[in-house]
C-alpha cells in the first residue's frame, strides 16, 4: 500500500493534466502522488483491481488501501486540499447515482471542450518525485 494517496489521471487530457497542476498548487504539504492512466504503475494497480484491458474513463484515487472513482475520487481529493476546497466534500451527501452522471458527462466531453495532448503530461523536475511511472 502506498504511503501517500495516489491520483491516477488521463495524461493526454488537458483538463485532467490541469487538474493535477491545480491539486499540486493547493495540497497542504506533500500529500498526493500521481500517475497517468497510461503508466506502468496504473496498469499494475488496475490489474490488481481486475480492470486491466478496460481502464476507467475517470480519475482514480487510491487511498489507504481503498480505491475511489469518478465524483467520489474528486470529492475525496478536494477534502485533502487547502483553504475552502474541503467544503466541496459536503457534496458527498448527494447520492452517487446523481453525482456520477454529471461527472461522466464532463468526462465524455473533456477532449472536445479542453483538448487533448499529443504526448502524456510530464511534471517539472521539481515535482517529478511525486509521479509514478
Amino acid at each position: 500500500m502506498p504511503e501517500h494517496p495516489v491520483i491516477l489521471f488521463d495524461g493526454y487530457c488537458n483538463l485532467c493534466s490541469g487538474a493535477v497542476v491545480f491539486v499540486l498548487k493547493r495540497e497542504p504539504g506533500d500529500v498526493f502522488r500521481f500517475a497517468s492512466l497510461q503508466s506502468a504503475y496504473a496498469d499494475q494497480l488496475l490489474q490488481n483491481l481486475n480492470l486491466q484491458g478496460n481502464p476507467p474513463d475517470s480519475i482514480v484515487l487510491e487511498e489507504g488501501g481503498r480505491t475511489f472513482f469518478r465524483s467520489t475520487a474528486a470529492l475525496r481529493i478536494a477534502k485533502r486540499m487547502r483553504r475552502l476546497w474541503p467544503l466541496l466534500y459536503g457534496l458527498i451527501i448527494i447520492p452517487r447515482f446523481i453525482r456520477d452522471p454529471v461527472y461522466d458527462w464532463i468526462a465524455r466531453n473533456r477532449y472536445r471542450w479542453f483538448g487533448k495532448r499529443n504526448t502524456c503530461f510530464m511534471p517539472s523536475r521539481e515535482m517529478s518525485h511525486k509521479f509514478y511511472r
